[in-house]
């Protein structure tokens, strides 16, 4: 197994809400497409390597009390805290330094659901 993780999936119910809240938070672009009638907005990632999306699913719900999936803020994770609330979402556990493996933070999203940020520096 090269990662544990190969894809990841954070429901929406709101696409365009949260679609508009992790490119601001981000400062990226994603990708709106739809795959077997569920739309979706991709995080661009290299393949092979690890994927995911935001997916407006009727059967799941948001929430902040469920799995918890880390986004790469590489160099740019205070300038993601900064920009969380302005997204539409909330800092909920400041940056933090989680020794030789970096820092981490974590944000609730304009969904309900709480992500990690990771970053080295």
């Amino acid at each position: 197994m090269k990662n544990a993780l190969n894809w990841f999936e954070i429901t929406a119910i709101d696409l365009d809400r949260a679609t508009r809240f992790y490119e601001t938070l981000l400062g990226i672009s994603l990708n709106r497409t739809e795959f077997m009638g569920t739309p979706m907005a991709i995080f661009s990632h290299e393949k092979p390597g690890v994927g995911g999306a935001l997916v407006k699913d009727p059967n799941r719900k948001p929430g902040g009390s469920g799995s918890l999936v880390y986004l790469d803020a590489s160099d740019k994770l205070d300038a993601c805290l900064e920009r969380a609330e302005r997204a539409g979402g909330a800092v909920v556990f400041p940056r933090t330094a989680i020794g030789e493996n970096g820092f981490i933070a974590f944000v609730r999203d304009s969904e309900g659901n709480v992500i990690g940020l990771h970053s080295m520096r």
